[in-house]
């Protein structure tokens, strides 16, 4: 009970604008993945930390699962467990019998050298898995288990589906305390992502809230030139992402804002913005709905309006959405390790159909008679490629 205590006391007292360290993106001393500069990572770590802020998140798969390691030696090794609060995930996609829930959960506490997690998550939860995997390894009730003994303070997950799959799984799972999601305003209305809709839904339910991707895979931290200008027009002295983790830091409900820092110039960067936290006006908040544009603009669709392309649908996904999602993945530094492709995969499985298999027409005809069926099925094939979710309905 004590440490529980004393971990809710940690978390009111994280500094204002609730910044979290990610360690999805860590400094690296090599082309491998998971070859983190230690040494480099120690002294981010102590800035954050200075700065006042405590919230560290990791996964049991995060840089070739070496992340958890990094986190024993560079924090755990060297910070009272007092005075920070550590969150990893249950990898839920690899998982298929119910004794591999017990065994890598095991191995998470041994990895970060803790005895305890203070938000432990189902990580990337889905309907197709919630319904699957998650229910059959009954690992929400392993969750609960572990909760009362002592080895978990909260319990949580990490969510990529649409509003009306995590007002069900709220709805299922009162234990839930914290949901997990992607959230900036790049993706506030995206319509996959539904970043809006998901935030809405947690505070519905009344729980806390995670924000991951606040700058979306460093997408956000460069803009481009027509709404670099914009924005430097508006705020100067100001970065790029600044705006980003502004958007994200000022919604209330948020335990923290999560950003995978991966050198000290982003440390700094995100701290000067949290600790002294300026709320969006109205007049911002407008110029960057026209950012948003803009960078649409700037994909392959050299489209900032897709709506043309709603009413094309007869499987149950829209043009519209495919279109979109594709110009969004291309923009991002990395085009096939993006989070619309959790997404794409989902709807599909939910729709019931087959990986291989189309969802739109062989040709596509707007009502302008625009023949689009090029510009379409290139997107959709590119989703189609990079899904990251594999399913069999």
């Amino acid at each position: 009970m004590e440490a529980a205590i004393q971990s809710d006391r940690r978390q009111r007292n994280m500094a204002k604008g609730n910044l979290g360290f990610g360690w999805m993106r860590l400094p690296l001393k090599s082309g491998d993945t998971g070859d983190i500069d230690h040494g480099l990572v120690k002294k981010m770590v102590d800035e954050y930390m200075a700065a006042g802020f405590n919230y560290f998140d990791t996964s049991f798969v995060y840089h070739d699962g070496k992340s958890e390691n990094a986190i024993k030696e560079c924090l755990v090794k060297r910070k009272p467990r007092d005075s920070f609060l550590l969150a990893s995930k249950l990898p839920t996609f690899i998982i298929k019998e119910e004794q591999q829930v017990v065994d890598i959960f095991r191995h998470q506490l041994e990895n970060c050298g803790v005895d305890y997690f203070d938000y432990f998550l189902l990580h990337n939860l889905n309907l197709i898995r919630y319904e699957r995997e998650v229910k059959s390894c009954r690992m929400f009730e392993h969750l609960q288990e572990w909760k009362k003994e002592g080895k978990i303070r909260h319990i949580a997950f990490s969510f990529h589906d649409s509003a009306d799959v995590l007002d069900k799984i709220l709805s299922e799972h009162p234990e839930v305390e914290a949901v997990q999601i992607v959230v900036n305003y790049f993706d506030w209305e995206a319509s996959f992502i539904q970043a809006r809709k998901c935030y809405e839904t947690i505070r519905k339910h009344g729980r806390q809230v995670l924000i991951m991707e606040p700058v979306k895979g460093g997408l956000l931290a460069k803009a481009p030139k027509e709404a670099e200008k914009l924005l430097k027009g508006a705020q100067p002295e100001a970065s790029i992402a600044s705006w980003a983790m502004r958007f994200a830091g000022e919604l209330e409900g948020v335990l923290a804002v999560i950003s995978g820092m991966s050198n000290p110039e982003q440390v700094k960067d995100n701290i000067a913005t949290m600790q002294n936290l300026k709320p969006l006006s109205d007049k911002e908040r407008e110029l960057l709905r026209k950012v948003v544009r803009i960078y649409h603009a700037s994909g392959p669709a050299q489209m900032s309006d897709f709506s043309a392309y709603e009413k094309i649908n007869p499987r149950g996904i829209s043009a519209a959405a495919v279109v979109e999602t594709w110009n969004s993945c291309l923009l991002q530094p990395v085009p096939t390790f993006a989070a619309e492709q959790n997404y794409f995969s989902t709807e599909k499985a939910k729709h019931k159909i087959k990986m291989d298999e189309p969802c739109l027409p062989e040709k596509i005809m707007l009502e302008d008679g625009t023949d689009a069926t090029k510009l379409v099925k290139e997107a959709e094939k590119f989703l189609t490629e990079t899904m990251f979710f594999k399913y069999d309905v």
